[in-house]
């Protein structure tokens, strides 16, 4: 049951080893930019239509992170406007070194996504959906 004003998921937090480096990766990889930085220790950037707010984990905490494997995050996902573009950034963050989780492909529903991991090894699926990307997301 849909409820007036719900709009959608449009903020994400992420804790990062790194604020500096997973700031750039996203600015670069997703065109996002800075709305708010409050401190050296957060940092909050916007698509425009999304917010993400990264926290810089404190160096008392990092070795509750360090050898971790697993995430309990699946993935998180950027919408893109037509698959052409989901390639043009597949291309672009190939050619960066970007390590990739899983290649392009065409979804049976289709979709056309491909899957890389960001600094912190979160999964961010860059997805073409047909009814949402349509719409402008």
């Amino acid at each position: 049951m849909s409820q007036t004003g719900i709009l959608g998921l449009r903020h994400l937090a992420l804790n990062v080893k790194d604020i500096e480096v997973s700031q750039k990766f996203y600015e670069q990889v997703f065109d996002m930019k800075v709305v708010w930085q409050p401190d050296s220790h957060n940092v909050y950037l916007s698509s425009g239509t999304d917010n993400l707010a990264l926290h810089q984990i404190p160096d008392k905490n990092l070795v509750a992170f360090s050898g971790q494997t697993g995430q309990f995050l699946d993935h998180l996902g950027f919408l893109i406007d037509a698959p052409a573009n989901v390639d043009a950034i597949f291309q672009r963050v190939q050619a960066d070194g970007v390590s990739i989780v899983k290649p392009l492909k065409q979804h049976r529903d289709g979709s056309y996504s491909f899957y890389l991991a960001d600094p912190d090894g979160n999964v961010v699926q860059v997805l073409y959906e047909p009814t949402v990307s349509k719409r402008g997301a």
